[in-house]
């Protein structure tokens, strides 16, 4: 009997139809939260159809990560969106990767200028998604995600440390960064900018239950800023990771 055949086609698109549902359920519930049998339900399949694609849970998850390798990680995890849902979002996700390479790359733009760039694009986006973001926070801040937020904080560093150093490199150039190590500060700087966005996100959180004023949110962000300047050594009020129209839109 001559072996079955596959169509790699249909193999495909009923792989992603797991992982998929996988999204689904890391975003309503939380990673921790949901069983293979919950996705078994979402998808409408048998666990042999499951084991077929996957081993286990934890390799539906590096599915998830490693499906978005060409996109900018970074906008999705600091926005608290964890992954893009639909092909439009996935397209504006890689649009957005590729006009950040371009800024970069534009010789007619200072480094501050291209930090300041990449900070407004990135508000930009959360105050046009923010109904689907406040309704996602809470269970993407929830420990049922950390395993999430841990991966796709690894792969935001992996695709953006370089356009990153580039940047820095280039304010060293222009005697405007004070930096010895442009290539191993970009990491430690884009830790630093990646905690904003966490932090950002648990401010929300906290301004909603009326735990702390717009006075503490601003403080918390002037420090993060603040830390920026001093890695970077400008002057203090040269970088603003957050205007007042942004936090008027989230936090007033």
């Amino acid at each position: 009997m001559a072996p079955r055949t596959v169509n790699p086609q249909t193999h495909a698109l009923r792989r992603d139809e797991f992982v998929d549902a996988g999204q689904r359920l890391i975003q309503t519930r939380g990673y921790e939260q949901f069983s293979i049998d919950d996705l078994l339900s979402e998808v409408g399949a048998s666990k042999g159809a499951f084991y077929h694609y996957f081993d286990s849970k934890p390799a539906l998850l590096e599915a998830i990560v490693a499906r978005k390798e060409d996109l900018s990680l970074l906008m999705t995890l600091e926005m608290g969106k964890p992954l893009a849902e639909s092909a439009a979002e996935i397209t504006y996700a890689a649009e957005f990767f590729r006009w950040f390479a371009e800024v970069v790359a534009d010789p007619d733009l200072s480094a501050i200028d291209k930090l300041h760039r990449y900070f407004a694009t990135i508000a930009s986006f959360k105050a046009g998604q923010k109904e689907f973001l406040v309704a996602l926070m809470r269970v993407w801040y929830s420990d049922d995600n950390a395993i999430v937020r841990q991966k796709l904080r690894r792969e935001s560093v992996r695709l953006v440390t370089p356009h990153l150093a580039a940047i820095i490199r280039q304010g060293v150039a222009e005697g405007v960064f004070t930096l010895a190590d442009p290539e191993h500060l970009a990491r430690v700087i884009l830790a630093l900018i990646l905690d904003t966005g966490d932090e950002a996100g648990e401010l929300y959180l906290a301004r909603q239950a009326g735990e702390i004023d717009l006075e503490h949110v601003r403080q918390r962000f002037a420090t993060y800023s603040t830390a920026l300047e001093r890695l970077l050594g400008v002057q203090p009020g040269t970088l603003h990771l957050i205007d007042d129209a942004t936090l008027s839109t989230w936090f007033d």
